[in-house]
């Protein structure tokens, strides 16, 4: 048995989210998954993008999350690839989850899923929506750090 502690794998992230959101904190959150879906999320045919997390009676859920049957799934599952899947988290976490999202303008939306001891987790933020003019200002700055690094490497040559 080895004490090596293995970094976690990424398997799908969601690149939209910084672009539409303020991230508050973030959460780690286990995923109610059946085997065809972790076969599926294991060759990548994932898509979290327009993911988001609801809350019904004081558990967790994903919603937008698809994730598509392989072609060699079993002919006996029916697999829905926009299954809602039940997430897990500590209790007293849910709890205070619930109070900050019954705020104005504050969200749940997932960030990435990753696999962890051999567990697909999902990264799960406290989010505030963006503004127009805050996604402007965004796209200024990925915009301008492009420029600096186009410059750098010219610079460089």
């Amino acid at each position: 048995m080895s004490t090596k502690k293995e970094s976690p794998t990424r398997i799908a992230d969601n690149k939209k989210a910084s672009y539409n959101y303020f991230f508050e904190e973030k959460f780690e959150a286990g995923i109610v998954l059946e085997g065809w879906e972790v076969k599926a999320l294991r060759a990548g045919k994932v898509q979290i993008t327009d993911g988001y997390v609801t809350i019904r009676n004081g558990e967790l859920f994903l919603i937008g999350c698809q994730i598509n049957a392989l072609n060699t799934a079993s002919t006996h599952v029916n697999a829905d690839a926009m299954r809602t899947k039940k997430l897990l988290m500590h209790k007293e976490q849910i709890k205070r989850l619930i109070g900050k999202v019954e705020q104005k303008g504050h969200t749940l939306v997932v960030l990435q899923l990753y696999w962890k001891a051999g567990k697909v987790k999902a990264e799960v933020a406290l989010a505030k929506g963006k503004a127009e003019h805050d996604k402007r200002d965004t796209i200024k700055d990925r915009e301008g750090k492009r420029e600096v690094e186009r410059a750098m490497k010219e610079r460089h040559r």
